[in-house]
């Protein structure tokens, strides 16, 4: 597996730039890695038990915690630090990326929120108005 030479939290463009010693390099949403945050609070503890993130269009990364010299932990502005990125799940994240997105998307779509997360990573969709409510659902 490759291993990061650089990690770089852009707190304005909310994006986490990591770069591998495959020469490859991404740009990863700070919301992409919120909602594939791979903790059991997102993950659930099974399959299908995925709980559907929604209203995380602004989350923001207050800091990153190494996690031995195979994972970071970042603490999100929403209070969740509970997901350990390994740097296997951040190649995963930046090299399929656009996958990932579309899924959420299409996830967001058949719960009824529409357009809840408000972009694609670099684009603005126009009219998508962000919802309100935390999106936990007790």
């Amino acid at each position: 597996m490759p291993n990061p030479t650089d990690i770089a939290v852009r707190q304005k463009s909310r994006l986490l730039d990591i770069a591998f010693d495959d020469g490859s390099s991404f740009s990863i949403p700070f919301e992409l890695m919120r909602v594939y945050s791979p903790s059991a609070e997102v993950k659930g503890h099974g399959p299908g038990q995925e709980v559907l993130q929604v209203g995380k269009r602004e989350v923001g990364i207050t800091g990153v915690e190494p996690v031995g010299n195979y994972a970071i932990k970042p603490l999100f502005d929403d209070g969740h630090g509970s997901g350990i990125f390994t740097w296997d799940y951040l190649y995963k994240l930046g090299s399929e990326g656009a996958s990932l997105w579309r899924q959420y998307l299409d996830r967001l779509h058949a719960a009824g929120f529409a357009g809840d997360s408000g972009r694609e990573p670099g684009t603005e969709l126009p009219g998508a108005a962000p919802k309100s409510g935390c999106g936990h659902h007790h």
